[in-house]
């Protein structure tokens, strides 16, 4: 890589100019702090080693599990947690599971064994009613201070964040009522995740208040389960379009391109036949044909203050063994707010609905 290029790149990795990039590696001063820590964080998220003069001694390593990438919003939001946690000098390691690769429990091991300051489980079995718990009970008697995201056991005493799942269903289908849409599915994954349970809620009490359909009929006509990829989406979705729905929501921005193929598998245009909503505001979701239609999970805001929860409990000391671990850490449940953003993938829905 010639140095203009990489230049460019830690410019644009710290939100600054070339200039502030070339004065930062050559030690000039005129340079505001937190200026110069975004450049050096840059460097280290980029893969660039520090010249020595500006290299500080690691404050530890910290353990990044997530599940395959395939999904954008994963990612989206490691990068926001690898930043934040170079920013405080600590070093992130990525372990990501894959189908037929290690498990949680086994990458947990390995992380423990690389000697790990702490853990933080991004849409792991946390999130999986059926999972057992105890797991993590096991992890913090070994003193190992860990966040989880997105998902909750109230068996776990942890830090958790979330975004909020209920309020999400609450924007997407009040925005598809105010068109006109009448008949509204909802395509989501299984039904053992703590976000999928959570979205049911939120959906079934938002339909039944503005539409005023009993929870039984729309569990039962207007939610369908499917896998959280583009595959599931469409299978998902061509199920709710036989019902007569003319609008989708979904648990993923994935899923939502699926059911936008499964439509015009059909013959029908979105949005002018069928409206879609997703749900994350992946990057480059923006940019799809018809620009979706999604909530976006506040995944800057969620990245942030996992790393700021695990910070507390590794510097607070309460996951060390004999800690009183009723009285401190912090935790509890952190929710965020997600927000609707409008694109051009939901349109005014008929006056009447069609029923399957």
């Amino acid at each position: 890589m010639t140095a203009p290029a990489r230049l460019a790149d830690i410019a644009a990795q710290a939100g600054v100019s070339e200039a502030t990039v070339s004065r930062v590696l050559n030690g000039k001063p005129g340079v505001a702090a937190t200026t110069r820590q975004s450049v050096l964080a840059a460097l280290d998220v980029l893969g660039y080693e520090r010249p020595v003069r500006l290299r500080r001694r690691s404050a530890g390593l910290v353990g990044l599990i997530t599940p395959e990438l395939d999904n954008p919003i994963f990612p989206a939001l490691t990068q926001v947690i690898q930043q934040a946690l170079t920013r405080q000098d600590y070093t992130p390691i990525l372990a990501t599971q894959t189908p037929g690769g290690a498990t949680e429990d086994q990458l947990t091991e390995m992380l423990v064994d690389r000697g790990v300051s702490g853990i933080i489980f991004v849409s792991g079995l946390h999130a999986d009613t059926t999972a057992d718990m105890r797991r993590y009970e096991e992890l913090r008697a070994q003193g190992m201070p860990f966040v989880l995201v997105d998902g909750f056991s109230p068996k776990v005493r942890a830090p958790f964040i979330s975004p909020d799942d209920r309020a999400a269903m609450r924007l997407a289908v009040t925005h598809l009522v105010a068109l006109g849409h009448t008949r509204i599915g909802l395509a989501l994954g299984p039904r053992r995740f703590v976000p999928v349970v959570r979205k049911i809620e939120g959906f079934v009490a938002v339909v039944r208040d503005q539409l005023g359909l009993a929870a039984g009929v729309v569990e039962s006509e207007l939610i369908q389960h499917s896998l959280y990829s583009l595959e599931g989406g469409q299978a998902a979705a061509s199920a709710l379009l036989d019902r007569g729905c003319t609008a989708v929501v979904c648990a993923s921005d994935m899923m939502a391109l699926g059911a936008i193929r499964a439509a015009r598998q059909r013959g029908l245009e979105v949005p002018d036949d069928v409206s879609v909503v997703g749900f994350d505001d992946s990057p480059l979701i923006a940019f799809t044909d018809p620009p979706l239609t999604t909530v976006r999970k506040p995944v800057p805001a969620m990245g942030q203050a996992a790393v700021r929860a695990l910070l507390e409990e590794i510097r607070s000391g309460s996951a060390a063994p004999g800690a009183d671990r009723e009285d401190s850490g912090t935790y509890g449940e952190f929710v965020f707010m997600p927000e609707l953003v409008v694109r051009g993938s939901t349109a005014s829905g008929p006056k009447v609905a069609p029923r399957g």
